[in-house]
């Protein structure tokens, strides 16, 4: 079986903060956020818990290359590449 991976961008209760970050549980890694069992301590202080953006990848290498370009993008172009498939932030469902 092939494996999955996925960046993602989470975001607290007003929008106000952003969080780009690969895993290759994308279920678990989100209840991780919910839950506070995230070490870090940006995604813990900022309550970021609010899936808003995900890709899939079949390879890892192009997960984390894609994930530290989004990194680098300024808000502006984050919120571009969010509102083609979300333009109301609303929290996705993890299928």
């Amino acid at each position: 079986m092939p494996h999955k991976y996925w960046i993602y961008i989470i975001t607290n209760f007003t929008n106000s903060v952003l969080y780009t970050g690969v895993t290759n549980n994308l279920a678990r890694r989100i209840y991780e956020h919910k839950s506070g069992q995230i070490e870090s301590a940006f995604s813990k202080k900022y309550r970021l818990y609010k899936l808003i953006w995900m890709e899939e990848f079949s390879n890892i290498e192009e997960a984390i290359a894609a994930e530290k370009k989004i990194k680098g993008w300024v808000r502006r172009k984050k919120e571009e590449l969010i509102k083609k498939t979300n333009p109301s932030y609303k929290e996705l469902e993890i299928y």
